[in-house]
This record gives structure tokens, sequence and C-alpha cells, in this order.
């Protein structure tokens, strides 16, 4: 579903250009950047950039301006990032508390400082409250999504899922459902055996 969302972002960006009057060939490249909470491919890497290639090369890019990035809070690859990177996915990744600590990066303390502000004037915190809300709401998705692409990778490694099972699973948004179906899943030594379990 992840990516699904990067494609609809990346169209979106697009079509507001195009209907502005931009010519195609005047548009130009485009970002989307996800922030998570959770690791969304499961490589232990705090950053995951993509691009267009062709498949069979694997050395051609398509270069039509679009590059999609995940940073992830659960990366294990701290030598391959920069410091200040690593300290603002560790202040992104932290719980309150541990986000009003100290931190080295002088642009983490900048942020800090900005969310104070935030918090203490009346209007801003009103706003602050509602962006909460749609970043738990978010962060719900975010883990719901990774739960069923987990579950649906350990099936994939039985043999084939079927199309009626893949689809149920990605709908499923009760996330304690779908913690029994992972372990169910990390058990099971066959996609029937799965199938008949839950």
């Amino acid at each position: 579903a992840l990516a699904k969302r990067c494609r609809y972002y990346h169209s979106q960006m697009d079509m507001e250009l195009l209907l502005a009057g931009t010519d195609y060939t005047g548009l130009p490249d485009t970002y989307v950047i996800f922030i998570c909470d959770f690791d969304p491919f499961g490589r232990q890497r705090y950053i995951y950039t993509f691009e267009n290639c062709c498949m069979e090369d694997g050395q051609i890019m398509l270069d039509e301006g679009c590059k999609t990035i995940f940073l992830s809070t659960r990366g294990t690859n701290r030598s391959e990032i920069s410091a200040e990177l690593a300290a603002f996915l560790e202040f992104a990744g932290a719980d309150l508390a541990g986000s009003q600590g100290e931190f080295d990066s002088a642009y983490v303390r900048q942020l800090q400082t900005s969310i104070r502000n935030i918090k203490n004037s009346r209007e801003m915190r009103e706003r602050y409250m509602i962006f909460e809300e749609l970043l738990k709401e978010e962060r719900s998705e975010g883990r719901i999504e990774a739960k069923a692409e987990a579950i649906l990778e350990l099936l994939e490694v039985l043999g084939p899922v079927p199309g009626h099972l893949s689809a149920k699973i990605r709908s499923e948004t009760d996330l304690e459902l779908l913690k029994k179906w992972l372990r169910l899943a990390a058990r099971s030594t066959s996609v029937q055996q799965f199938i008949n379990n839950m």
C-alpha cells in the first residue's frame, strides 16, 4: 500500500502543475519523502531511495524526475548516513520525553525550539493538536500496512498466496488480529495451514 501511496502523491503533484498550465516537458523533479517509525522494507536501513531503472539492465535510469525516499527510525546502518540525519531520525523516533532531551544536532535543537513555540501559542496549540491526531492516524495506518506486508512476505516464502487471501490481509484494519496472523504465518509450514488456522 505504501508503494501505491507514492504513486498517488507523485501523480497529484504532476496533476496540479499540469492543471495550472505547465507543459509536461516543463515538469520539475518531484520528491516524495516518508518518515516512518517502522522499517518499511525490513532491511534495517535508515534510508531507502527509489528511482525508476531498467529491470533488464539495472544501470539505465529512466530519469523521469520522480524520486521516493523512505526514512526509517528503525535503521541500524548508522555509519552509512550523516550524523545530522541520524540525529534527526533519533529525534523523530523518540517518545515525548526522549524528544525533549539533549541533541548534538543544531537542526534538531531548532526543531525542538519551534515545537516549544508552537505549543506555547494558543492558536497554534489547537493546530498542533489536530496535527498530532493526524500523525497518530498515519502511524497506526503505517503499522497496519507494515504488519500486512510482513504477513504476506512470510506466506510468499511458503508458496503462492491466493488473491483473495492477499486482499483479505491487506484490507484488515484490526492491528491485534494482524499481529495474531503474523505469529501464525511465522509458525505455518504452508499457506493452506495458515488459511486453515485463521
